[in-house]
């Protein structure tokens, strides 16, 4: 990367936060609980030209991914899983880059002042890190002592910058300076739920976006696989709740969420999440399938591996998305096997024949991402500088799958923005390449933000690295 970006003209700043406002966490454990990459398990991606723009514009599919790169580790960088060479994929003409060293990196969010925050949950720590004139970049603590932090946001508040960080119990905000944070924390939202010892897949990180109006919205994860208890019991888990940003009004926005990790605003203002959906999913019907004359109720691996999607849905109030009572199945769908418009369907155990809740009356969901992707960090990059096609759509970060057989690989997806329906549609891979020969990850995408500089920087909690991946030009 070349030059500093600290003294940026205000409005990009402006630009850029808004299109980066959400960051979330998940997947080191329990999120992944359904992992699964994006549209393929072989690593593929799409090209950025004026050829696919101009596809793009006309609904067809954006190019696969044509080209691999070789990930350049400047001098110093290098060391535990960047201690061997390795290639990606990646559009064509885009370069890939090591631009930071960060143990256990997760969600990103950029200052006004052109500087990378990344929170590190398992350290209790927000790092900031500041372009140097090598290409990468300078790492020191912003704050410590945090209860597992995952998602920032800056927003302006009153004519100020304010930082918003998650933390796994509470929704903090700090004013911003011209040198950072300015003065003492203000809590907006505390007791959230957290550790659960009753949970069997309790997941803690929450994810925050902030809307143009100034509310603040964030998830709670569930404390399970697909317990009911969750929907119950009080606080709710697996929701995606709202604040104002003074602390007041703080309620259940979207319910049956079970771990929607991944928030963003949408260019229209929407708040949008990418979600992890279950694991370990029961056969739904009572035909043959998997050695079984009737596989109603069964665990079969084969069926497991592709089923449930996870899920990309506006966060619309009052909405439900039916976990765990009713599962996206893109069997049921038209064409079968789409990822688009997903209907939901019973449970076959939690909701035998729809008797705890009528999964057809359910919107569909917009978008489904292959079983077990475990998505998490999410944004749109309209207003980036970002070349189109890609600018026309949203990445999200998929962490890849812990049980399915083969695994899904880690990847960052790319999804197609439909501004005259406000939507998003079915995903490509942009970048991959994740894997080892044998199918183990070397390392793990967690979020992917565009920086001023026009490149998209990702963070990978298993390699422990931020990466910027320059597109071509």
């Amino acid at each position: 990367m070349t030059g500093h970006f600290r003294h940026l003209p205000l409005a990009l700043v402006a630009t850029t936060v808004a299109a980066v406002a959400a960051c979330s966490p998940a997947a080191s454990q329990g999120h992944a609980t359904t992992p699964t990459t994006p549209a393929s398990t072989a690593p593929s991606s799409a090209a950025a030209s004026a050829s696919a723009a101009s596809s793009m514009s006309a609904g067809a599919t954006p190019p696969q991914a044509d080209s691999t790169t070789t990930l350049v580790v400047p001098a110093g960088e290098g060391g535990g899983a960047l201690s061997t060479p390795h290639r990606l994929s990646v559009p064509s003409g885009w370069t890939a880059r090591v631009w930071a060293r960060v143990p256990d990196a997760r969600m990103e969010a950029w200052t006004p002042e052109g500087d990378l925050l990344v929170s590190v949950p398992d350290n209790g720590g927000i790092m900031e890190l500041r372009p140097d004139a090598a290409g990468t970049a300078t790492v020191a603590t912003l704050l410590s002592g945090l209860t597992y932090p995952q998602g920032m946001a800056f927003a302006r508040l009153d004519g100020q910058w304010v930082l918003y960080v998650a933390e796994s119990n509470q929704i903090d905000r700090y004013p911003w300076g011209p040198h950072g944070i300015s003065g003492a924390r203000t809590v907006i939202a505390k007791n959230l739920p957290d550790l659960d010892s009753s949970g069997d897949d309790v997941h803690r990180p929450k994810d925050v976006a902030v809307a143009a109006n100034g509310t603040v919205y964030f998830n709670v994860g569930s404390s399970s696989n697909a317990n009911p208890d969750d929907r119950t019991m009080s606080p709710q888990r697996a929701v995606i709740m709202a604040v104002r940003p003074g602390g007041t009004d703080l309620r259940v926005v979207e319910r049956g969420v079970r771990n929607g990790e991944g928030l963003a605003v949408a260019p229209n203002g929407t708040v949008w999440t990418a979600v992890n959906e279950r694991d370990n999913i029961p056969y739904p019907t009572n035909n043959a399938y998997g050695g079984f004359k009737d596989a109603f109720g069964q665990i079969i691996q084969s069926y497991v591996n592709n089923h449930p999607p996870d899920e990309v849905v506006p966060v619309t109030a009052g909405r439900d998305l039916g976990w765990p009572y009713c599962d996206p199945d893109q069997d049921d769908n038209s064409p079968s096997g789409s990822l688009a418009n997903v209907p939901l369907v019973a449970n076959a155990l939690t909701n035998p024949g729809g008797a705890e809740l009528n999964c057809a009356s359910l919107a569909p969901v917009a978008v489904g991402l292959p079983a077990h992707s475990a998505p998490l960090g999410m944004a749109f990059l309209e207003g980036s500088k970002i070349p189109a096609p890609w600018s026309g759509g949203a990445v999200v970060a998929v962490h890849g799958s812990w049980d399915r057989h083969p695994p899904r690989a880690p990847e960052v997806l790319w999804l197609p923005w439909k501004a005259a329906k406000g939507t998003l549609t079915p995903a490509v891979t942009l970048i991959a390449g994740f894997e080892n020969s044998n199918q183990s990850y070397w390392g793990r995408p967690v979020d992917a933000v565009p920086g001023p500089d026009g490149a998209l920087y990702v963070s990978d909690d298993t390699a422990g690295a931020i990466y910027r991946f320059a597109p071509a030009g």
